[in-house]
């Protein structure tokens, strides 16, 4: 049985990379489709899970806004 403990997930959203919250991510899937956990341990790591697809979520939101275009008026307009 494998199981992990994701130390991303208990960490504040500035303090972790998009990165090593998506690769602690795909670690908690790839655990819970192999369902050799048990309920518990199950439940537990779906809830680090979600904190970490909201942590990556933010971090794209923050990403997206970077890379807007600025308009002469202040306002930001779409990439082409």
């Amino acid at each position: 049985m494998s199981t992990i403990e994701p130390s991303a997930a208990d960490l504040a959203e500035d303090e972790i990379s998009y990165e090593q919250a998506f690769g602690e991510l795909e670690q908690i899937l790839y655990t819970l489709e192999e369902g050799e956990l048990s309920l518990e341990e199950s439940l537990n790591l779906y809830e680090k899970g979600v904190q970490l697809a909201t942590i990556c979520g933010q971090k794209l939101d923050e990403a997206e806004v970077r890379v807007r275009r600025w308009l002469p008026d202040g306002s930001t307009a779409e990439l082409d």
